[in-house]
């Protein structure tokens, strides 16, 4: 997919279009900017986890995590699911996957040269 080119010609409704979307992409990026929040979709990326689960993967206190996952809740990146007393999150879509794809290979692979 080609970037928009803005020129002095683009309509106004466009304009406004492209806001909106960058609006979006700003948040959605804040929301992973965070390096427990990161953790936790790695994590969640290979399937369903519960918070204890979690507490545990990231060595973090209980309300450390329910606070990373309610902020991705919150951006829609992640889904919880109750079962008793335990509470299971998953991926919400294929987006956060994706991103953590895109990711790996821009900072973790060896094409990086890092």
């Amino acid at each position: 997919m080609a970037l928009p080119q803005i020129t002095q010609d683009t309509p106004s409704a466009e304009l406004d279009r492209m806001v909106e979307n960058a609006s979006r992409a700003a948040n959605f990026l804040k929301a992973i900017s965070h390096e427990g929040r990161l953790m936790i979709l790695c994590h969640l990326a290979s399937g369903e986890k519960s918070v204890t689960e979690l507490e545990t993967l990231l060595s973090a206190r209980q309300a450390a995590v329910s606070q990373q996952l309610s902020r991705l809740r919150l951006e829609g990146l992640v889904t919880p699911r109750r079962d008793g007393k335990a509470i299971y999150y998953r991926l919400a879509d294929d987006k956060p996957r994706r991103m953590l794809e895109t990711v790996y290979e821009l900072f973790c692979s060896e094409n990086t040269g890092h």
